[in-house]
């Protein structure tokens, strides 16, 4: 087995020891239903799909996702065990990416667990379920990425407290960097070539085209992209605390 994996069975299954990942996934999966049928108006829209559902997750990723991130680095460091860790014969990317992948494989699992809609929206109608799919990849990739962002900002704190802030910061503005109020903002100071840039660093504007079912090569690799970004600058981290 490769310390990458092994890493990341250790972390998942520290997920399970206490009653925090149970107490997660009741929690997304009721947010998500309060979402998707009475925030989102799926009952009033007469429309046989999961779009209301999918619309909410970038916003309840913004509360949910920094919770399981803030862990993973600054309870090391914390709890003083970071030190033992830069010591072991393990490589700093294998570590990020076995802590990364436990994350994200335990937000997989409870993003998993929500099938329970999907049944209801098939029993109700006859939904594009080609759709919903793409939907359930953009929403995971999206998880993915505010992941990779809250495994480096936890790396460069000891509190879990900031790295939650930090983490939710940074996501609501990759979020909103798309917006036509943003946009607008920066369209009289910067030039048209800078704010389109900034307008492809949305991943709202990512997120939503995979979501209508379009598996862009473009979008897939912006979440990918972004993922090994934020992993990159982690392990630097890391290796800077190791240094010292």
């Amino acid at each position: 087995m490769s310390p990458a994996m092994a890493v990341m069975r250790r972390e998942l299954r520290s997920y399970f020891v206490t009653p925090v990942a149970y107490v997660f996934m009741v929690i997304f999966m009721v947010l998500s239903g309060i979402l998707t049928f009475y925030v989102g108006d799926f009952y009033n829209r007469n429309i046989a799909d999961l779009q209301p559902f999918f619309v909410m997750h970038p916003w309840l990723y913004l509360i949910l996702v920094p919770a399981v991130s803030m862990r993973l680095w600054a309870e090391e460091a914390k709890s003083g065990t970071l030190e033992l860790l830069l010591t072991l014969p393990i490589n700093l990317w294998q570590a990020m990416l076995g802590k990364f992948l436990a994350a994200w494989l335990f937000v997989g699992l409870a993003l998993l667990l929500t099938f329970p809609i999907w049944i209801t929206v098939n029993y109700l109608g006859s939904p594009d379920n080609g759709i919903i799919i793409a939907g359930y990849i953009g929403s995971w990739l999206m998880a993915g990425a505010f992941l990779a962002i809250g495994a480096c900002l936890s790396t460069v704190t000891s509190s879990q407290v900031v790295a939650f802030i930090l983490t939710a910061v940074v996501c609501v503005l990759l979020l909103l960097a798309g917006q036509s109020q943003v946009l607008d903002f920066f369209q009289g100071t910067l030039p048209r070539k800078l704010v389109n840039g900034v307008a492809h660093l949305s991943m709202l504007r990512h997120y939503e085209a995979i979501a209508r079912g379009v598996l862009d090569v473009r979008d897939l690799l912006y979440f990918i992209l972004t993922i090994a970004a934020w992993l990159a600058a982690g392990v630097l981290v890391l290796d800077m605390k190791r240094s010292h």
